[in-house]
């Protein structure tokens, strides 16, 4: 690959392209990140993530069901730290990030109609018997026409070099 071919871009050139990731702790999420910010290194894009905390399943004493939401809150921003390091390491710069209390699905779309500089939706797909992922398959399906982005899913299964060379 010659020098030139993998240049980041200068500030004056980086486009408004947001690649969006919906975060959680999965193999098929990594893929996806690795995917979303090589593909923003090389076009001049920036990365966001997005981390939903979904409602508690058990909500029977209200100041449970508040220390529940902390915890997953605290756990919500430790790991887009983390993912968030990840992104500077690969792209050089710093992922925009969203944190959303609710259902997956409804706060991503909440987020796309709120966000219009966000232009592409990035996912991983699992490769298990389990199909794709509750998410994929929504989004690939029925609801796939309510969307205002494209959306690349990733295959779970890939190499980091599988990955390098796509994308």
């Amino acid at each position: 690959m010659s020098e030139a071919a993998d240049q980041t871009p200068a500030p004056a050139e980086i486009s408004d392209r947001v690649f969006l990731v919906v975060v959680d702790e999965t193999e098929e999420m990594k893929v996806a990140l690795r995917f979303a910010c090589l593909r923003a290194r090389r076009t001049g894009g920036r990365v966001a993530l997005l981390y939903v905390i979904e409602p508690a399943e058990f909500q029977h004493w209200m100041a449970v069901g508040d220390l529940m939401r902390e915890e997953a809150r605290s756990e919500g921003e430790q790991l887009l730290q983390r993912l968030a390091a990840q992104v500077n390491e690969l792209v050089g710069t710093i992922p925009v990030l969203y944190v959303r209390e609710g259902k997956v699905r409804d706060e991503l779309f909440k987020l796309l109609d709120e966000e219009p500089r966000i232009s592409v939706l990035v996912l991983g797909a699992n490769t298990g018997s389990r199909g794709p992922g509750p998410l994929v398959s929504a989004l690939t399906g029925k609801m796939i026409g309510k969307l205002r982005v494209p959306i690349t899913v990733v295959p779970g299964n890939l190499s980091d070099e599988e990955i390098d060379s796509v994308s």
